[in-house]
């Protein structure tokens, strides 16, 4: 069920609209519902991702949506390009941005970021004696953070993406990425030994626009809660 809420209660006239970053991709999708039941209809094109173009109005002429890669939705928050996004808790935990507040875990995305090595090579030695490995991932700062809360240093490979390869190929050891059903692990011959943190998306919001602007932001705040429930 969709819930009605005022525009005019939230922006004053002639206002330019909130900007909501969505990522691309898997959760875009699974956004809609949520966003449906905030009363917020995008234009339908967006979530046609061959079109070329990124910002889309809706049904609210006091927010516009744009549509940029996960890893830029909380870049585009935290340097004020848009007020509020959408993000994985992979992605706040990797730039720890602190011009973000991160208000309602929205329950949507769920996986986990972990660590993946070749089955045939699991056991063969015992991880408490490393002390250092190389690791190939996306996620530079979480891969170092976890081996040295270990007293392990992380060689990291930094790779935007088939991270599964880099073990096989012998750019690393293992790999530290994020993993939802696990099926591209055992088509690759990996073995998911670790999980470091499950992620789940978050309402994101800029701390200035928060500042600024409380009960507009506010408001926002309030119709995504309300959605939730």
């Amino acid at each position: 069920m969709t819930i009605a809420f005022p525009s005019a209660a939230l922006e004053p006239d002639g206002a330019a609209p909130f900007v909501l970053a969505l990522p691309k991709g898997r959760i875009l999708k699974e956004c809609g519902p949520l966003l449906a039941r905030a009363g917020v209809v995008p234009d339908a094109s967006y979530l046609d991702e061959d079109s070329r173009h990124l910002r889309f109005p809706t049904s609210d002429p006091a927010l516009d949506v744009v549509r940029v890669r996960p890893f830029d939705v909380a870049t585009f928050v935290a340097f004020g390009a848009a007020e509020l996004g959408i993000c994985g808790a992979d992605v706040l935990m990797e730039f720890d941005y602190p011009e973000i507040y991160a208000p309602l875990d929205l329950g949507i995305g769920a996986c986990r970021i972990s660590v993946a090595e070749p089955a045939a090579t699991v056991g063969s030695d015992d991880p408490r004696t490393w002390s250092r490995v190389r690791v190939a991932t996306k996620y530079p700062t979480i891969a170092r953070r976890h081996y040295a809360a270990r007293g392990v240093q992380a060689d990291v490979v930094h790779l935007n993406g088939a991270m599964e390869l880099a073990p096989s190929l012998g750019l690393a050891r293992l790999i530290v990425d994020l993993v939802a059903t696990g099926s591209t692990l055992r088509a690759n011959s990996l073995l998911e030994t670790e999980v470091i943190a499950h992620v789940t998306s978050r309402l994101i919001v800029n701390r200035t626009a928060l500042k600024t602007r409380p009960e507009a932001i506010g408001a926002w705040i309030a119709r995504f809660r309300a959605a939730l429930a």
